[in-house]
């Protein structure tokens, strides 16, 4: 079975950063994008930001300015380092995968709590 890990997420004070790592182990079939979904509690899930495998990247924009989305095609990896981080960035941070066969992968979550 396919399986996304994250790890890095934590408690950091207004202002600080964090950065998130999400690797796939498992055998998966050529990668269109990765990206991070998160979600508060009482809120819906939000995208936050997407990469293609060809490096392009995307942000909400409560985020752009302050996060950063790259990827390792070669570890099956996906990162976001996040910076300048406001209370309203605490929520469940959940990685995807999307693959050329239309699956998509989850991570676990990893909780980000940003503290005033």
């Amino acid at each position: 079975q396919v399986q996304l890990v994250e790890s890095g997420g934590g408690l950091v004070q207004a202002g600080g950063s964090l950065r998130l790592s999400c690797a796939a182990s498992g055998l998966i079939f050529r990668l269109n994008a990765m990206g991070w979904y998160r979600q508060a509690p009482g809120t819906q899930r939000e995208l936050v930001a997407s990469i293609t495998s060809g490096g392009t990247p995307n942000y909400a924009d409560s985020v752009k300015g302050r996060f950063t989305i790259s990827s390792d095609n070669a570890k099956k990896a996906v990162y976001l380092q996040m910076n300048s981080l406001k209370p309203e960035d605490t929520a469940v941070y959940y990685c995807y995968a999307n693959t050329q066969l239309g699956r998509t992968y989850w991570g676990q979550g990893t909780q980000v709590t940003v503290s005033s």
